[in-house]
């Protein structure tokens, strides 16, 4: 069970206290988080620990999943890339298969909380079937730098019901959008199977396992497979890398239940890939264990991320913690945690060629590497870990319930 205080040696006592103090005003207050699953992508495992931290400083939180149809997925899905920039074909059918797969879970979801904090798109449109009787949040997680204009018009409809949005970057406020606009970094729990120290043989036993061979330098991206994230753009980079110095890709990557382009996008990297999977120079790992996520980042040599959208990117910061050189796009809340040249690299997400040139330079420079792994962990301690966000949560809900 997560506690408080199983982080008294990875933040200063002065903060944890900080946090107590912050909880006496919501004591017993009954807070309520929406969602839609409860595994795979970085939302599902923020929750996983900002809920039991919440219990442990004495509020009564709870986690909640919404339940959808494939045909229900498959519309927010398209709805998250839409925001995200994507095209869409907005029709009244999908709307109304939308708010329809909403209100079915409103009538058996009783939300009789003093707080309700709806993540992401899909149970946005739950405000709509209630009585509203407490202040609710919406957390966004995704890249609003540029949604497409219909479907966010759709979407402010409901929104604008919102006593607060929460975003992860500024580049997200939207002027447009008459309701209070916070922001939250998200954060990663330091204590968690993906992210605890571990040791030499357990990081050895688990790449065995995985069937990885360790007789070369491995490049990773840790990412859902998903078009945002690139994977295709990042075999090009490798195959660039490959022509200077001799290593591996590898992709690990996760399953969420509410993504459904999930195997449309592993068959393509399968087809941009095919000579170079089947020779064994780049490997596909399914990445659902999080000690083995956590020993593969520790392993790499380089960690690439080369998203073309980002709401944040909790792969980035899971690799900065671990002390991993980290080469990334300059894109959505990426930047927010690094500084290029000092904590790792960023580059547009089009300049494949200075992807490569990064990677070949750290390959063979592996010593400016471990500086920069160093900047880039004491960057996450000082402003992206799991004692942060529940203090930042902390003073929403002091603000918002008052």
């Amino acid at each position: 069970m997560l506690r408080l205080d199983s982080f008294r040696h990875t933040v200063p006592d002065k903060t944890l206290a900080e946090i107590y103090a912050k909880a006496r005003g919501l004591y017993g207050k009954h807070i309520i988080h929406l969602n839609a699953t409860y595994q795979g992508g970085g939302v599902a495992e923020i929750l996983y620990s900002l809920v039991m931290l919440m219990n442990d400083v004495g509020i009564d939180a709870g986690w909640r999943i919404l339940h959808g149809s494939q045909e229900f997925f498959e519309i927010t899905k398209s709805f998250h890339n839409a925001l995200q920039g994507a095209k869409l074909n907005l029709s009244e059918r999908k709307k109304r298969l939308y708010t329809q797969i909403n209100e079915s879970f409103a009538r058996f979801t009783h939300l009789n909380h003093d707080c309700v904090i709806v993540h992401d798109p899909q149970p946005l449109a739950l405000i709509q079937k209630y009585r509203k009787q407490q202040p609710w949040i919406w957390r966004c997680h995704i890249d609003l730098t540029d949604p497409n204009k219909i479907l966010w018009d759709f979407l402010k409809g409901f929104i604008l019901k919102y006593d607060q949005v929460v975003v992860s970057s500024e580049k997200y406020f939207k002027k447009d959008l008459p309701v209070p606009q916070r922001l939250i970094y998200p954060a990663i729990n330091p204590l968690s199977p993906k992210n605890a120290p571990i040791s030499d043989k357990v990081i050895k036993d688990r790449m065995d396992k995985a069937d990885v061979p360790t007789d070369k330098p491995i490049i990773t991206q840790v990412s859902r497979l998903d078009p945002w994230k690139d994977p295709e753009g990042v075999i090009d980079v490798f195959k660039l890398v490959k022509e200077k110095v001799d290593c591996r890709l590898m992709l690990c990557y996760n399953v969420a239940s509410d993504d459904p382009e999930g195997l449309q996008m592993y068959k393509k990297v399968q087809r941009k890939g095919n000579r170079l999977l089947q020779d064994g120079e780049i490997l596909l790992v399914v990445g659902n264990n999080e000690t083995l996520v956590n020993a593969v980042q520790r392993f790499s040599s380089v960690i690439i991320q080369k998203s073309t959208k980002e709401g944040f990117c909790l792969a980035v910061t899971e690799a900065l913690w671990k002390g991993t050189p980290v080469v990334a796009s300059n894109v959505g809340g990426i930047p927010s945690q690094i500084e290029d040249g000092k904590s790792g690299f960023l580059l547009e997400p089009t300049d494949t060629e200075g992807f490569a040139d990064r990677i070949v330079h750290l390959l063979k420079n592996p010593k400016e590497g471990r500086e920069l792994g160093r900047v880039g962990k004491e960057i996450v301690r000082e402003k992206f870990l799991i004692t942060r966000l529940l203090a930042d949560y902390l003073d929403m809900l002091t603000s918002v319930m008052a």
